[in-house]
């Protein structure tokens, strides 16, 4: 056996004759630093995209629209207009004015407020977001509004599981084909990019979820079902499926410590997530040229917790 350099590069090879020799060396050549791929953030993967995103203004879906802004995509939030919204609201827009003039291939910021019960808000969100950014078109619909609050199962009413399920998968259907209905039939060329989100819980159960995580599994069928329907119209349709993510929707939960160590154990990456953490997994979904082939798919977002049996 000999081994002959080439450039930076060893190769083993097996001369043909029995005979040794001395294998020749030649000069190694200079090679230039190429940086990690990690120091070389990416931009502009979404420029020019228009975007709408439901519950833009707090926890994951104030993070995706960020991470969209910064993308070049042009975003209109949805909220609901409530008192107490109104700082989160300030605050994004105060961040989206000062990522627009740091970056200034950054996208614009819009909002709305309406509640996605209502089968018009979805139609009404879709028509603001194309005249409101001037494109005629939606490229990313991210259907993202929920609500999570637990509750015994032989304890929980009517009522609470009515505002549920209306708010976490009537409200996705309804953005959902609001969105589909934009992109199929009122643009030129047809498609985009639908993002439902799921959640971890939609593959467990939750004792004290038996409201929530049926909503979460039907907005991950749902994805499935319109990946289907709208392929031929080159839509494509994802779920992303966060794990334990510190929003406000499980603060008061994480502040036991005791459940809070609990999960950080379970979770291989050895922390709970945060809402940033799904950010780039949606940029992958909304960008076609980096998903441009995936539909149908669900994406955990947990930090390994739900492959952690042990």
């Amino acid at each position: 056996m000999s081994i002959r350099e080439l450039g930076t590069y060893k190769v083993t090879t097996t001369p043909h004759h029995t005979t040794p020799h001395t294998p020749h060396t030649p000069h190694t050549p200079h090679t230039p630093h190429t940086p990690h791929l990690t120091n070389m953030p990416a931009t502009a993967l979404l420029a020019g995209k228009t975007a709408i995103i439901t519950g833009g203004t707090t926890g994951i879906g104030r993070a995706i629209a960020l991470a969209f802004l910064a993308q070049g995509c042009s975003v209109a939030v949805n909220h609901l207009g409530l008192a107490l919204d109104e700082p989160h609201l300030k605050s994004l827009l105060s961040e989206a004015a000062a990522l627009r003039e740091s970056t200034p291939s950054a996208g614009t910021l819009a909002h709305m407020a309406g509640d996605v019960r209502d089968p018009a808000t979805g139609a009404a969100l879709v028509a603001f977001a194309v005249a409101a950014f001037g494109t005629g078109r939606l490229d990313v619909c991210v259907s993202n509004a929920g609500i999570c609050t637990f509750a015994e199962f032989l304890d929980l009413d009517a009522a609470l599981l009515e505002k549920t399920v209306r708010t976490n998968l009537d409200g996705a259907f309804y953005v959902v084909q609001a969105a589909a209905r934009q992109m199929a039939r009122g643009q030129t060329p047809p498609g985009g990019s639908v993002i439902g989100i799921s959640s971890i819980s939609a593959l467990v159960g939750g004792g004290g979820q038996t409201h929530y995580t049926p909503t979460k599994a039907g907005v991950l069928s749902l994805m499935q079902s319109t990946a289907v329907a709208l392929g031929k119209h080159g839509i494509r349709c994802n779920a992303l499926l966060p794990g334990t993510i510190r929003t406000q929707l499980n603060e008061e939960d994480l502040r036991d410590d005791a459940k809070r160590a609990y999960m950080e154990g379970r979770i291989p990456l050895g922390r709970t997530g945060v809402p940033k953490d799904l950010g780039g997994p949606a940029v992958f979904l909304a960008s076609d040229e980096l998903s441009g082939y995936v539909t149908g798919a669900q994406l955990l977002v947990d930090g390994g917790l739900f492959v952690n049996l042990q």
